[in-house]
């Protein structure tokens, strides 16, 4: 806990045994456009605190590791300019020339498992990219980060401009335990169903709370991955996703855009191709997963 900096009202809640919901801040830096990712912000924190728990984004302020930030560090992030995103395996240089980063959802799961905060909530996790072209293999390093850090992480699935089932598949490779809140398939982020399976289907918070202390009382280092669909009234329909994908991806393989530019590159064009509405479905996903985790993180602290 001392090599990261709590804020002192997640540092008093943990204290207290309250529950606490970690948050990335690459969304609000990177991944969604001014005021939206206000909007964003807002909504999370907002749905966090319904649950009674406490919202705490996490990012690199000034080469520090920070869960939860004063506003006007919050502001900075917030008004995207110069900060930059950083990963798992970018957080050492940011501590070592001392700046601002946006967590990723890997970054922020490094950050959750030393500050040992239990329960982080995102839109969408990364995975394994669809090949376009003669492009090599892309695979986020938020996989391999679930499969090493003991955190209960809610999501709707992974983004839909990813090769959906391939990344499904390297989670059951990678050991990773995936759990359907209320689902038996594998959400599709704008999506509500993908036509992919999952085994285990959880009905309440408290199950996957009891989930999550049996993986840790066998020892497992990996995460509890739960996902959830979409609300319904925000949800895509997925050949109009599937559509916009694909022209994406075709965009920018013809530009050449690859690597860490490739993501926020594809967001925005299925945000064109949807006429704004890929916007609305994120933000709205993004409070419905925040609100799920602040009640896994209740359950948990019901349970100690």
């Amino acid at each position: 806990m001392d090599r990261v900096q709590l804020h002192p009202e997640v540092a008093a809640a943990l204290r207290d045994g309250r529950a606490v919901v970690a948050l990335e801040s690459s969304v609000l830096a990177q991944g969604l456009p001014e005021p939206s990712n206000r909007e964003a912000d807002r909504r999370m924190c907002a749905a966090i605190r319904a649950g009674s728990a406490l919202p705490a984004v996490t990012a690199v302020v000034r080469g520090v590791p920070a869960v939860g930030l004063d506003d006007p560090d919050l502001e900075r992030f917030l008004a995207r300019s110069g900060i930059p995103k950083v990963s798992a395996r970018d957080l050492p240089w940011a501590i070592a020339h001392g700046t601002d980063g946006a967590t990723t959802v890997a970054a922020a799961l490094c950050i959750c498992t030393q500050a040992g905060l239990p329960v982080f909530s995102t839109g969408g996790i990364g995975g394994v990219h669809r090949l376009a072209g003669n492009a090599p293999l892309d695979e986020s390093a938020d996989l391999l980060e679930l499969s090493r850090s003991s955190v209960v992480t809610v999501c709707a699935g992974a983004k839909s401009i990813l090769d959906l089932p391939a990344t499904v598949e390297r989670l059951e490779t990678l050991g990773v335990t995936v759990i359907g809140y209320r689902t038996d398939e594998f959400p599709g982020f704008f999506t509500e169903r993908t036509g992919i399976p999952i085994g285990a289907v959880a009905e309440s918070p408290a199950e996957i709370a009891a989930t999550f202390r049996a993986a840790r009382a066998l020892g497992r280092p990996g995460a509890v991955l739960v996902v959830q669909p979409p609300p319904a009234a925000a949800a895509l329909d997925g050949w109009l996703v599937d559509d916009a994908v694909r022209s994406a991806v075709a965009e920018a393989s013809a530009a050449g855009i690859s690597g860490a530019k490739l993501t926020p590159f594809l967001l925005a064009a299925v945000e064109r191709a949807t006429g704004g509405r890929s916007l609305d479905t994120n933000i709205a996903l993004l409070e419905a997963n925040a609100a799920l985790a602040a009640e896994i993180a209740v359950a948990l602290t019901d349970s100690r």
